[in-house]
């Protein structure tokens, strides 16, 4: 089981604005870099849900997890977006063509075949320089240009953006030597590792290690690029992030959503004026919402999404 003491407050945050884009990268200077979407998964971890909808449209909040990733990737200034589909591909392209797509040209490229994480990037025309690869089901506060400048610096072949989690093992751990004695027991440890977060910045030319109509996956992909002595890097991210394809993340998700909307409703801010998660009440009152540093944030002059977005970044 993860750990969450530190991402809470984050998550209020950021899902009071999920009704608006999410300004979380700065200036927007990503124009010349495409993103991937991976959006033709199954979503078998969260059946029954997923069996009438596909898993990057699950709801958090009024909006699907993939609309909030869009448009996050827009205001880092991505323009080209490139939705890898299979399972339900129809439901996600009627969601997208009847929104309002912004300045976002979006491009359907359909496996007609299971082809894994990594695979379906070799039908996905275009990709002649730097682009984001990443799962349609990623809730984050993480700086898209910050992760593309920590790329291009290190002179990476690919970065994997990483962050720490902790599980709970629920049974007791032996360690055993080559006798199969006990030296050590531990009771329902916890293990702490960092993990990939499912998004990922590559060069155009690892694309040719990826096999043509095979399945192959990301891990795949990454012991050929070591194997190949080519620079695999981490990008450490310390913010927020659900990984909405676990159950108990999307719940979670959706438990901080509705905390967030019942402070909006005047049972945390003390207005009683039903103020929307991500609006003022037009007296610049914003949602009575805790900061990271255990303060609390009761309102603004006007600037409450703004103001929010800068704790966010300053948590982060």
């Amino acid at each position: 089981m993860a750990s969450w003491a530190t991402d809470l407050p984050l998550s209020r945050d950021l899902l009071a604005d999920v009704n608006g884009h999410v300004q979380l990268n700065g200036k927007g200077s990503l124009r010349d870099v495409q993103a991937v979407i991976l959006a033709g998964g199954r979503g078998t971890r969260l059946a029954p849900y997923t069996s009438v909808l596909p898993k990057p449209l699950m709801p958090i909040g009024d909006r699907s997890i993939l609309e909030v990733v869009v448009g996050q990737l827009e205001d880092a200034g991505i323009v080209n977006i490139n939705f890898c589909v299979g399972y339900l591909a129809h439901l996600i392209q009627a969601v997208f063509d009847s929104r309002e797509n912004g300045h976002v040209d979006i491009t359907y490229v359909r496996e007609q075949e299971a082809l894994g994480t990594a695979g379906p990037l070799r039908l996905v025309d275009g990709l002649d320089s730097t682009f984001i690869v990443m799962n349609g089901d990623v809730l984050t506060t993480i700086d898209y240009e910050e992760l593309v400048a920590f790329h291009r610096e290190q002179g990476n072949a690919i970065t994997i953006a990483t962050r720490e989690r902790s599980i709970k093992i629920d049974y007791g751990l032996l360690h055993l030597d080559g006798d199969s004695r006990v030296r050590e027991y531990e009771e329902k440890p916890t293990i702490t590792s960092r993990v990939s977060m499912g998004i990922y910045v590559m060069e155009p030319e690892v694309i040719e290690l990826v096999p043509e109509g095979a399945y192959f996956d990301f891990p795949d992909l990454v012991r050929v690029l070591l194997d190949e002595g080519e620079p695999v890097g981490a990008y450490d991210h310390t913010g927020l992030w659900f990984d909405i394809g676990r159950q108990e993340d999307y719940e979670r998700a959706i438990n901080v959503w509705l905390e967030a909307e019942e402070h909006a409703n005047g049972n945390g801010n003390g207005n009683g004026n039903g103020v929307a998660p991500h609006a003022s009440n037009g007296n610049g009152v914003a949602p009575h919402v805790p900061t990271g540093n255990g303060a609390a944030h009761h309102g603004t002059n006007g600037n409450s999404r703004l103001s929010r977005l800068r704790r966010l970044k300053a948590a982060d």
